[in-house]
């Protein structure tokens, strides 16, 4: 990465619709998840346990809406109802109250979404029933007092899973899962996954260049061009949206197989290598879930004011795609212009022989950039009194100069 090199910003889709202030798709554009339902049994009658529901498509503005709910001794105990955008990010209450969305300041709206959403939540706690929430052919309400938005895909998703019946807790850590490939020409790969009541409710498999431009938005626009240059089936970006639909469907990452190759047979359509996609979904579900932070796209770059008294000065360079940090370099120079790094490598730093550590210096350098990306803050990576972290397995040095110039260079990027 080239320092100091603020790239072009390449905005979450998320954001560029929000910043319009408008409310989501009227109900007529939000497809119900199932084209058919059984008609759902009276919530006194259901069976007590958790519900979740979720829809199939995005709908015209991003958005997907999850509705997830507990019946306990026949009654509503408490409801969710929330939704998850195409293109990653936090999911939409979490953005909402990042204050991300903004439909009071951006579109005059009377209360801000997930307040509105909360509402909606508390009324089908006191009627009982999803079927008793009325709604007109533009999907809103007059029933409850101070909400304007869309309420249909509630009402509609809770029925839905009333009749599937109860499912339990899915196996996963609620929140915003992700994963990176470290850099290493050409593309580099990245999931991010939204996590809520346990099941896996949004995907986005992308990548990004040496330029930071994200994969999927270059190909939407036609400057991959797969089928035209190379007779594939369709382009990278809608293969890819098959392999997440996969996903969705299956619940673990585990079960797409794929061979040698790094291609699969069982998802029809695809004929895309999908095996880091597999892959970087498994880590990103193994580390659980990341901090709730989104960056402006771009490098950023801080270095230490002076050198330390172990004669190095640190700097730290980041990268930031799609809203994640996607590349972070934590390394140091010396008064003679070395690098830690490249010193280390070449056998010159020596903190195994000499002082008996567990591994080189550069080596536990990488896992400690690893343990930033999983986090994606690094206010979230706690430190003791001698400035180390017991959070990465593996690292035994110090990491405060990372953990302190990592948030200087982020300072101007944070949403």
């Amino acid at each position: 990465m080239k320092k100091l090199a603020v790239l072009g910003i390449i905005m979450l889709a998320a954001f560029a619709l929000i910043s319009c202030g408008q409310e989501e798709e009227p109900a007529a554009a939000q497809a119900p998840a199932e084209e058919a339902v059984e008609p759902a049994a009276a919530p006194s009658e259901s069976e007590d346990g958790i519900y979740f529901a979720q829809e199939d498509e995005f709908s015209g503005s991003g958005w997907k809406y999850v509705v997830s709910f507990e019946i306990e001794n026949g009654e509503f105990v408490w409801a969710d109802w929330n939704g998850v955008h195409r293109d990653s990010g936090p999911d939409k209450k979490t953005l909402d109250r990042m204050g991300l969305y903004g439909m009071v300041a951006r579109g005059g709206a009377l209360a801000e979404w997930y307040e509105q959403a909360e509402l909606v939540e508390a009324y089908l706690l006191e009627t009982q029933d999803p079927a008793d929430i009325p709604y007109g052919d533009d999907g809103k309400t007059d029933a409850v007092s101070g909400v304007t938005i869309t309420i249909s895909s509630f009402a509609e998703l809770a029925q839905q899973a009333l009749a599937e019946g109860p499912v339990g807790r899915g196996p996963y850590e609620d929140g915003l899962h992700f994963a990176a490939q470290r850099p290493d020409g050409g593309w580099t790969y990245t999931v991010a996954m939204n996590v809520i009541s346990g099941y896996i409710a949004g995907v986005n498999w992308s990548g990004f260049n040496e330029d930071g431009q994200d994969k999927k938005t270059i190909d939407r626009a036609g400057e991959y061009q797969m089928v035209e240059r190379g007779g594939a089936l369709a382009e990278w970006y809608e293969q890819a949206e098959l392999v997440e639909a996969y996903l969705l469907e299956t619940q673990d990452p585990a079960d797409i197989p794929y061979g040698d190759d790094g291609k699969t047979d069982a998802v029809s359509g695809v004929t895309i290598t999908i095996s880091s996609f597999a892959e970087l979904a498994r880590q990103a579900l193994d580390a659980g879930p990341a901090a709730d932070v989104v960056y402006e796209d771009g490098t950023y770059y801080a270095e230490a004011d002076e050198f330390g008294s172990s004669g190095w000065k640190y700097f730290v360079d980041i990268m930031a795609v799609n809203g994640f940090i996607v590349d972070a370099d934590w390394n140091a120079v010396n008064e003679d212009g070395e690098d830690k790094k490249s010193v280390d490598k070449a056998g010159d730093y020596q903190m195994v022989a000499r002082g008996g550590a567990i591994d080189e210096w550069h080596v536990q350098a990488q896992r400690a950039e690893e343990h930033l990306l999983h986090t994606q803050d690094p206010r979230a990576i706690e430190l003791d009194d001698s400035g180390r972290t017991d959070a990465v397995s593996g690292v035994t040095i110090t990491v405060s100069e990372l953990v302190a110039l990592a948030d200087k260079a982020l300072e101007d990027a944070r949403k």
